[in-house]
């Protein structure tokens, strides 16, 4: 469920719709499509599995048409398929739509309203325009009613661009919790998710709001409630140049590469998917691990508390032993090794000059060495043995958040595909399982406000801070003072909540921010605890929990996910509430004092 594309006005429609999907490929894809309208009102629906290129191809380039819809898919309900490709239609043809973000009340709306209706796909997106045609010709709405009664009788997120070709100069758009924007123009408008799809059209753009309605033509918008109340939003001014088209809209580096963790998730599942649906890695590299008798992870900061996560990872599902080394300690404190080592480097520019040091040691003694990177060609990638790719695209705010979080979806692609290849079964099937967390980062990202809110209110005149966690939380509790420290210049430590009573109680008095993280079911009721502990020496405490063991006093309830996984969701609050306490403090939130992006030097 991934990109919108819609214009109506007085340009042939076809290219800007693709150039525009080509833009949105950051996303994550796997099929493509687009309706467009020519001039005697026919429409045109043109779909296809996998790149956009293959979309081109299909297209009929003699077709003049100046109104349309386009959309690129991540496959949630429904296999990768031409008929799960959206745009979708009712079955009479006469309705049009694409979707993104997930209907979880699609099957009771199939029965309750649709049982007689045959269904050309399996995805929850048809439900929505199979709905609004049972509205239309049902309770004989007109297009406008149905599509707003449709909405809500739905229960999800969505992002919806819908045509009707009995109306062909008109377009549709709602939204709740999926962004999209309407573009304005001179004899035309658009809609797109991101302002990037359309910013070769134009720079001007309207936010649409949650619950909200949107009637399109070429010459005119207009915005209403679901009780038909007129909303009047000025547009705002998308100011990219060539200095920073990187950006987009952003307002920060941090800040986009945080939004673009579920695009990275479904991206790598597409990279390490096979024809056949399964993950697939060299099975060069995979047969190396199997002969090992150890993996050692190796690596710097944010890498360094990745690699934790990692050997959770690759101990529970493979059943190797794996060790976690500083580079910087490991290049001039060697520990004993094991006969047959197998070293993992993690790095997300490559660069890493302390990481470089230990593997010119490795290739000395002549160990096998693998090495995570963003950076194809890079010098870690280059002189290690193997190179597996991150697929985040550029990461460029100096502190790393969607490095982090492929870092530990490749480990957990290549736990589960070394497991396969030594006949061992997976606990997890980790493409479906990531897919489940994109949508789930998506959720907690749309709720931005709630953690800004919470910035503020804990964090915007402490000089300290502290995150607690057991098992799994401790490690990702590591990563999330890190990247306080690093963004705000908030003094922050990540301690494991077993450890407070041997020591570090005696920091805490009154007011200091103490985050508590709770996914674990066996040990989160022992970090609650310890979290009523700080409470009753003053802290100013702050709980994250995951949906099933969250209580009343929580600031905030994560997505259900795998309890393998966790990390990937966990992190996503801390990384939001580094940037907006950073971006309330008055810092430079993509370049950090003293910090480089590449550290290049030992």
């Amino acid at each position: 469920m991934c990109g919108i594309v819609g214009y109506i006005g007085n340009k042939d429609v076809k290219e800007i719709l693709l150039s525009g999907l080509d833009t949105l490929e950051y996303r994550g894809y796997d099929s493509a499509g687009i309706y467009i309208t020519d001039e005697k009102n026919q429409g045109h629906l043109f779909k296809e599995k996998g790149r956009i290129a293959a979309l081109r191809d299909k297209v009929d380039e003699s077709i003049n048409a100046y109104s349309g819809i386009g959309h690129t898919r991540w496959a949630t309900h429904g296999v990768p398929s031409v008929e799960n490709a959206h745009p979708h239609q009712s079955t009479s043809g006469r309705f049009t739509i694409v979707h993104n973000g997930v209907i979880e009340n699609f099957e009771e709306v199939k029965d309750a309203y649709l049982a007689d209706v045959h269904f050309h796909s399996t995805t929850d997106t048809e439900v929505i325009v199979q709905l609004i045609a049972w509205f239309v010709e049902s309770e004989e709405l007109d297009t406008i009613d149905a599509f707003k009664k449709a909405i809500v009788t739905l229960k999800g997120s969505y992002a919806l661009a819908l045509v009707d070709n009995e109306n062909p100069d008109t377009l549709y758009a709602a939204k709740n919790k999926s962004p999209l924007l309407l573009g304005t123009g001179e004899g035309f408008n658009v809609i797109s998710s991101d302002a990037m799809a359309m910013v070769r059209e134009t720079s001007q753009f309207i936010e649409l709001m949650d619950g909200e309605v949107a009637t399109l033509t070429k010459d005119s918008i207009k915005i209403e409630d679901l009780a038909g109340e007129t909303i009047e939003r000025d547009s705002y001014t998308a100011h990219i140049d060539a200095n920073d088209l990187g950006k987009g809209t952003y307002p920060y580096y941090m800040i986009k590469e945080i939004d673009e963790q579920p695009a990275v998730m479904r991206k790598l599942v597409q990279q390490y998917q096979n024809e056949d649906g399964n993950l697939e890695i060299n099975e060069d590299i995979l047969a190396e691990v199997k002969e090992s008798d150890r993996v050692y992870i190796v690596a710097c900061g944010t890498s360094y508390n990745a690699g934790w996560v990692g050997k959770q990872l690759i101990e529970r599902i493979t059943g190797t032993p794996a060790e976690v080394h500083l580079a910087s300690e490991f290049a001039y404190n060697t520990p004993l090794l094991t006969k047959k080592p197998f070293f993992i480097f993690l790095s997300q520019s490559g660069e890493t000059a302390d990481s470089r040091q230990v593997l010119v040691q490795v290739n000395k003694a002549g160990y096998p060495s693998l090495t995570l990177t963003n950076v194809p060609g890079s010098t870690l990638s280059r002189e290690a043995k193997y190179t597996l790719l991150l697929h985040a695209g550029p990461e460029i705010a100096v502190a790393s958040t969607k490095a982090y979080t492929a870092q530990i979806a490749v480990l957990a692609i290549l736990a589960e595909c070394v497991a396969k290849f030594n006949g061992v079964d997976s606990p997890l099937d980790v493409a479906h399982e990531l897919g489940i967390i994109a949508n789930a980062i998506e959720t907690v990202i749309d709720d931005h406000e709630v953690f800004e809110h919470l910035s503020v209110t804990h964090l915007s005149t402490s000089k300290n801070a502290f995150y607690i966690g057991r098992g799994i939380d401790y490690y990702v509790v590591m990563e999330a003072a890190l990247k306080l420290k690093e963004v705000s210049y908030v003094q922050a430590e990540g301690w494991a909540s077993g450890e407070l009573k041997h020591g570090t109680i005696a920091l805490i008095e009154d007011n200091t921010p103490v985050i508590s993280i709770i996914t674990d079911e066996v040990s989160g009721p022992h970090t609650r605890g310890n979290a009523h502990e700080v409470i009753s020496r003053g802290a100013n405490s702050m709980i994250i929990s995951m949906e099933g063991l969250d209580r009343q006093e929580d600031a905030y309830v994560l997505p259900k996910v795998h309890d393998l996984l966790t990390p990937l969701i966990s992190v996503i609050p801390t990384q939001l509430i580094a940037y907006y306490t950073a971006l309330h403090r008055g810092n430079d939130v993509d370049k950090p004092r003293n910090l480089a992006k590449s550290v290049t030097v030992e």
